[in-house]
Parts: structure tokens; C-alpha cells; sequence
């Protein structure tokens, strides 16, 4: 039973990782480039592993594939206003958990599983559910390790500041334990100093 679900764990992770390769958008790491949503998938990954090492295999699932195929619903295809920004994430949120169902359920896992999966990539019962909250934790460690640099870099100081804000309030206290450990510029420090205070 246990090497089953390694195998199934592994084709899933597989297939989601397949499906992400085709984003067109690309990001150069150490002179190796990556799909951006693989490398997102890669990260979320990496640090699951290194928050909650112990996470469940439903929370590995929906870790790996939280923003699958994500670049088929661009922004733009939303009014660019705050409500419009609202339907966006919430069109994101159930396509996402549709298309890893349908690998998941090819793969063989139950209608259970799959329902737990969908559920946390839908960030669903946030700050009451442990495993959706380790989630939020992981997908806010990494904005802040990867994305936060180039976001701030483009909104005035003031904006960050209130986006960071926002961020904090979603994150348990490991989540935030672990943000202050993150090594950043001494202008991003800055900044979240500021948020903080």
C-alpha cells in the first residue's frame, strides 16, 4: 500500500509538473531556465519541505500544484480593478483544483482525496484549518523569498508597505518566524520593518 502511493504521489507530481512545463513565460535561474510556473511549483515544494517536513501527502499535492497551468487566465482577462482582481483570483482558485482532480483522479486517487486537495488549493476554512493555513504560509514565504523584490521595485513604498501588511495577517506564527529568517535586501528589510511596526 505504501509503495502504491509513492508510485501514485510521484505520477501525479509528474503530470502537474508536465502540464506547468508549458508555460511560455520563462525565468533564468543560475543560467538554467525554467516554465514560471514549474519553477513556482518547484519552490512551493522546496519550501514545504523545509517548513513542515512533515506535511501530509494531500498538503504535498496541492502545494505542488496550487497555480497549475495558472498563465491560461491572465490578469487582463479581468476588469484591473479591485473587484475584478477578486473574480480573478476566485476564477484561479477553482481551475486550479479542477485540473489537478482531473490528473489527480487519473493517477488513482479517490474521490476523497481529491476533495481534500481541491479543498486546500482553494484555500478554504484559512487560520482554521492547520493544513490550508501551512499552505498560506508557504505561498507567502515564497513571495516574499522570490517575488517581493521585483514587486516592490515597481509599487511605491507605501503600497508595499500596506501589501505587506496584508501578507503578515495570513501567516501563523511559523509562517512569520520563518519570513524573519529570509535573507533580503537591506531595502526589502527595510520595508518589512516598517510593515511590522
Amino acid at each position: 500500500m505504501i509503495q502504491r502511493m509513492s508510485n501514485r504521489f510521484a505520477a501525479a507530481v509528474a503530470r502537474f509538473d508536465d502540464a506547468n512545463r508549458a508555460d511560455p513565460n520563462r525565468t533564468t535561474v543560475d543560467g538554467v531556465e525554467y516554465p514560471d510556473e514549474l519553477l513556482y511549483a518547484m519552490r512551493m515544494t522546496e519550501q514545504l519541505d523545509r517548513l513542515y517536513p512533515d506535511a501530509s501527502e494531500v498538503l504535498k499535492l496541492a502545494a505542488r500544484c496550487q497555480h497549475i497551468r495558472r498563465w491560461t487566465i491572465p490578469r487582463g482577462s479581468y476588469p484591473m480593478d479591485r473587484a475584478g482582481y477578486h473574480r480573478w483570483r476566485t476564477a484561479l482558485a477553482q481551475f486550479h483544483a479542477t485540473e489537478a482532480a482531473t490528473i489527480l483522479r487519473d493517477v488513482g486517487y479517490d474521490d476523497a482525496i481529491i476533495a481534500r486537495v481541491q479543498s486546500l488549493v482553494r484555500k478554504e476554512n484559512l487560520k482554521s484549518d492547520p493544513e490550508t493555513q501551512a499552505l498560506e504560509d508557504v505561498i507567502c514565504l515564497v513571495f516574499l523569498q522570490y517575488e517581493f523584490s521585483g514587486f516592490a521595485a515597481k509599487h511605491e513604498d507605501e503600497k508595499v508597505i500596506h501589501i505587506l501588511k496584508r501578507t503578515w495577517k495570513k501567516m501563523s506564527a511559523v509562517g512569520q518566524s520563518a519570513a524573519l529568517r529570509l535573507v533580503v535586501t537591506d531595502h526589502d528589510r527595510r520595508l518589512i520593518q516598517a510593515a511590522l511596526a
